[in-house]
């Protein structure tokens, strides 16, 4: 399907926090990149939306400049791979191309309500059985009618034949091939807690429950595959989109874990542990989500997954909440400077808790402050916080798998922490390996693309030349360092539940 003279393929990684394009050469390698940070929207608390025209202009300019870095010409791509955070999802208008509402992010916790709702109705079963996932406000399917209950008194009345619903991928895909296709991949849909993993189809029963028309949502289409061309006036030529993932999905790829036993975490914005388990669907006895890893004509591969909501974002936090740092990289040294955390523990449910609590009513705390304290210790219990929380989705993945995990493979900005990597090492008591492109999810979508377009035809190989940086192995303190896991346990009971009458 690819051109001869094509030499690159583009990579589109639309995050939380950020838009980057990445273009890559036929070795895998980096040749060329673009990123922008979004505005993050905080309306309420426990609200956080993004404009939807923001995440567009910042992916257009991304692309561009991507491009003009690398001095081709856009005829030299052969392919898009386009990867996206999952969940956050938006209403918009196929006429105008105007969205009706900002986007609202996966992190949002307004329909909490409508989830404590629908639990005490006692359709929790029905949901997880349908979906593979928890009833939660993480999820799309209670964003989507939120926005829908929303924008319906609006005057004059809502042409609701004209509104199309969707994921980030779905809205940027519509944009990229000036408004002609309107799709997603079964990865994506999977999150949505809209589709049945059985069927892998929109299920009419959750739809009805959740007063969501089907002529809103987009078609579901195979992670791997043609999605359509980029309009000529958008990129400057027509390049075939072939591979659509969820941001978790993709890493996953990039790492090989393409069959059961092989999983990975990446620490972003929250912190995602994800096993493949090939092409059975497997459930948890540990509320750990059943997950589509990715789709590929009539194949369809499965995965459990452990979401922890808040990791990177509590770092960000730091920064430009608490204002306790001044950058990302400040807290390895702020950690290493004192021996302890001197005896402050933090919970990181900034946005409630994930796996394996889902207590959208937990809230963010430092417990143990004394005199003592100063903000090197704040700066220390905040990574030991995220590392703890990896603790525990893995013992659940332990627990569900029936195998012991021997090696945890990460990526993501946040594992670049020397000290997080080190204390998470010990806190598993098991290695932990960071390899040296950290850019895992765009990574994913490069390879889905190009394997997709058959710029590529050997995966194995291009997994095998990925490189690994460092491993990190336990060390003299990681029998203190588990026994700290149990302290922090402690802390967090005391968090959770917060905001319950």
């Amino acid at each position: 399907m690819t051109h001869a003279s094509a030499a690159y393929i583009l990579a589109l990684d639309l995050g939380t926090t950020g838009n980057r394009a990445l273009l890559f050469d036929r070795e895998g390698r980096v040749v060329s990149q673009a990123y922008r940070e979004m505005t993050q929207y905080y309306p309420q608390p426990g609200w956080l939306e993004h404009d939807p025209r923001e995440i567009w202009e910042q992916t257009h300019w991304a692309i561009q400049t991507a491009i003009q870095k690398a001095q081709i010409a856009p005829e030299a791509i052969a392919a898009v791979g386009l990867t996206v955070q999952r969940e956050t999802c938006l209403l918009w208008d196929k006429t105008t191309g105007r969205p009706l509402h900002n986007a609202i992010v996966w992190q949002d916790r307004r329909t909490a309500y409508r989830c404590n709702q629908l639990r005490a109705d006692g359709y929790a079963e029905m949901v997880r059985d349908r979906t593979g996932l928890v009833l939660d406000a993480y999820f799309s399917a209670t964003k989507i009618a939120w926005l829908i209950d929303r924008v319906q008194p609006e005057q004059p009345p809502v042409d609701w034949s004209n509104i199309l619903a969707g994921t980030v991928d779905s809205w940027v895909l519509w944009n990229l091939t000036g408004g002609k296709v309107h799709a997603t991949d079964h990865s994506n849909a999977s999150r949505t807690m809209l589709m049945n993993l059985e069927s892998l189809a929109w299920d009419e029963k959750l739809l009805e429950l959740f007063g969501i028309p089907a002529s809103l949502m987009p078609e579901i289409r195979p992670s791997f595959g043609y999605f359509g061309h980029t309009d000529k006036a958008i990129v400057g030529a027509e390049i075939p989109i072939m591979a659509i993932l969820g941001d978790q999905q993709a890493a996953l790829l990039a790492h090989g874990c393409d069959r059961p036993g092989l999983l990975k975490c990446t620490y972003g914005t929250g912190c995602f542990l994800i096993a493949h388990t090939g092409e059975t669907l497997t459930r948890s006895d540990h509320q750990l989500l059943s997950t589509v890893a990715w789709s590929r004509d009539r194949s369809v591969g499965f995965a459990l997954e452990g979401s922890m909501f808040t990791a990177g974002a509590c770092i960000q936090w730091l920064r430009d909440g608490l204002k306790l740092i001044t950058s990302a990289a400040d807290t390895q040294p702020m950690a290493e400077s004192v021996s302890d955390n001197g005896g402050v523990y933090f919970v990181p449910a900034l946005s409630g808790l994930g796996a394996p609590h889902w207590d959208m009513s937990a809230r963010g705390a430092f417990l143990g402050l004394t005199g003592a304290a100063r903000r090197e210790h704040l700066v220390r219990s905040v990574l030991e916080a995220i590392a703890f929380q990896v603790k525990e989705v893995v013992e659940a993945m332990n627990q569900d798998g029936g195998t012991q995990i021997q090696r945890l493979k990460v990526d993501g900005g946040a594992c670049q922490n020397d000290f997080l990597m080190q204390f998470q090492a010990d806190a598993l008591g098991i290695e932990v390996e960071r390899p040296a492109v950290l850019d895992a999810t765009a990574q994913g979508a490069a390879f889905a693309a190009g394997l997709a377009a058959g710029f590529w035809d050997d995966y194995g190989a291009l997994v095998s030349a990925r490189q690994v940086d460092r491993v990190f192995r336990p060390g003299k303190a990681a029998a203190q360092v588990q026994a700290q896991a149990e302290i922090w346990q402690r802390a967090l009971e005391r968090a959770k539940h917060w905001t319950e009458d």
